[in-house]
């Protein structure tokens, strides 16, 4: 990663989309809930960084100090640390939305060490570290290796499956599903709080994916703004005209899911692909998440209020295979150590203006995608069963009936206001 000042604008606009998740998320939850969550959200940010601090770092790019310090790693190190460390934060983050209103605070805090000292870490160093997975190409002939520039899988793909896991193990929320089976509503408190949080996270987007922990993207910067805007607006439109085919009329939570949908899935090709591919890479991440959070939530019984596990893990994976399709050769000579005369190729590459198609990089893709579902799986299931064995991962029903706020906090986000839950407990 550069030194140039200009990683401080990454690492601010990083840091901006915490507020954007908060927003979000406690729009899209119950006003009882709000003050929980948010006071979840920082201390989220606090801990994991902290734990990545402490140890992650180290794991993620091999230095194997216990403390992080400019005089144990290097000054030039210092930018990598605040970069890995945002983006760290932000995959601690989202699997709180899923998990939110019923998710304990003692819970949320032991969390905050595990998740930013381990999983992402050893992942992300397979990945982004010189791993085993970024080393496919040398050693197994699969394309450059695992490519994923500014985090689909290691931030995206590994949050979305994290939160499955909790959302599983937590179970759903008192009243959310009928005696039938059926998923019963539990509208947010504030769509505008949604529609900020969205335009917020949208803002810091540019941040996150012009600063990846992999590779300095120089004069591709361009590219990356480009591509960033495009797969955005393509997800936010296709989740539109989902919406209004399927249920006659948009929805603003759905539309602004898409947008994010869209953002995520172009994480890891936004330098690798033209303006085409990052259009149809959006639109169908927006398409996808609209039936990802039906098909969780009515078929396989998952309540997550916010739909991350849709929008960051499906969309997560879909951006890394799509990288292993549309990539134009481009960019990324030399990637992982791979030296060929074109850059990171998709399979469909001279679609897209390669000068031949490389149908080895989408199966390195394939792999990092199975591997992610595998291993953060299998890590997220052990700590919430250790965790669940250390505190309750569940506050107590009557707690979540009445709201969270003050047994949880100690302040209501609206003590001036009656707040009533239109969820119900009973079937």
């Amino acid at each position: 990663m550069s030194s140039h000042p200009s990683w401080l604008l990454s690492a601010s606009l990083l840091l901006l989309m915490q507020a954007g998740f908060g927003l979000l998320t406690t729009g899209l939850c119950r006003a009882k809930n709000a003050g929980q969550i948010i006071s979840a959200n920082l201390m989220i940010l606090a801990g994991s960084v902290l734990a990545f601090w402490i140890c992650g770092f180290a794991l993620m790019f091999g230095g194997w100090n216990f403390f992080f310090t400019p005089s144990a790693m290097g000054a030039g190190n210092v930018p990598l640390f605040v970069i890995a460390a945002l983006l760290v934060a932000v995959a601690a983050v989202i699997p709180a939305g899923a998990m939110a209103e019923r998710w304990s605070f003692k819970s949320i805090v032991l969390y905050t060490f595990w998740v930013g000292a381990l999983p992402i870490a050893i992942f992300g160093h397979w990945v982004w570290g010189a791993g085993w997975l970024a080393r496919l190409g040398l050693t197994c002939g699969l394309g450059h290796g695992v490519v994923d520039f500014a985090g689909s899988s290691v931030i995206h793909l590994a949050a979305g499956v994290i939160a499955l896991a909790g959302c599983s193990i937590l179970g759903a929320r008192a009243g959310k599903y009928a005696r039938d089976g059926r998923p019963k509503p539990m509208p947010g408190h504030n769509l505008i709080f949604v529609a900020i949080g969205t335009l917020i996270l949208f803002a810091g987007w540019f941040g996150f994916n012009s600063a990846s922990p992999s590779a300095d993207a120089g004069d591709q910067l361009g590219l990356l703004a480009l591509n960033t805007l495009l797969a955005g607006a393509a997800g936010g439109f296709a989740a539109y005209v989902t919406t209004v085919r399927k249920f006659g009329k948009p929805d603003p939570s759905m539309l602004s899911n898409g947008i994010l949908a869209g953002l995520v899935a172009i994480s890891a090709s936004c330098p690798f692909v033209n303006s085409i591919a990052a259009v149809l890479t959006g639109a169908l991440a927006g398409f996808l998440a609209v039936y990802s959070v039906l098909l969780f939530e009515a078929r396989l019984k998952v309540d997550d209020p916010v739909g991350a596990i849709s929008v960051h893990g499906v969309s997560g994976a879909w951006g890394m295979i799509s990288l292993g399709l549309f990539a134009n050769g481009s960019f990324g000579a030399g990637w992982n150590g791979v030296h060929s005369d074109a850059g990171v190729t998709g399979a469909l590459g001279k679609v897209f203006g390669a000068p031949a198609n490389d149908w080895s990089q989408l199966a390195a893709q394939c792999v990092g995608v199975l591997v992610c579902l595998f291993f953060i799986g299998a890590m997220a299931v052990v700590w919430f069963k250790i965790s669940n064995f250390l505190t309750p991962l569940r506050v107590r029903r009557e707690v979540e009936l009445a709201g969270l706020d003050l047994p949880e906090t100690g302040a209501e986000c609206y003590p001036d206001f009656h707040l009533t839950d239109q969820g119900g407990a009973s079937g």
